[in-house]
């Protein structure tokens, strides 16, 4: 019974820290519903349930995250193939 109570602890601890770096490291458009100190703050004081619910309404998912159009990528004339063709 102690196995299983320290698995659940673990596993408890484990989603905590995971929701709190997910939430620290996102930028403040990709978190919903609450500011990114709100989420940060649900999490420390209630772990198991703010962890929880960060991940299921705080977050924007994949899917979200793919149809924002990104920057174009700059390349360094060095690493453009179409700039070294010209030389």
């Amino acid at each position: 019974m102690v196995k299983l109570e320290g698995f659940f602890a673990v596993l408890a601890i484990g989603l905590m820290l995971f929701a709190f770096i997910d939430c620290a490291m996102r930028e403040d458009l990709q978190i919903k519903r609450l500011p990114k100190w709100g989420w940060l703050l649900a999490i420390i004081i209630f772990p198991t349930l703010g962890s929880l619910a960060y991940l299921v309404a705080g977050r924007q998912g994949a899917l979200q995250k793919r149809v924002k159009k990104s920057k174009p990528r700059v390349i360094p004339p060095d690493d453009n193939p179409d700039f070294l063709r010209g030389l």
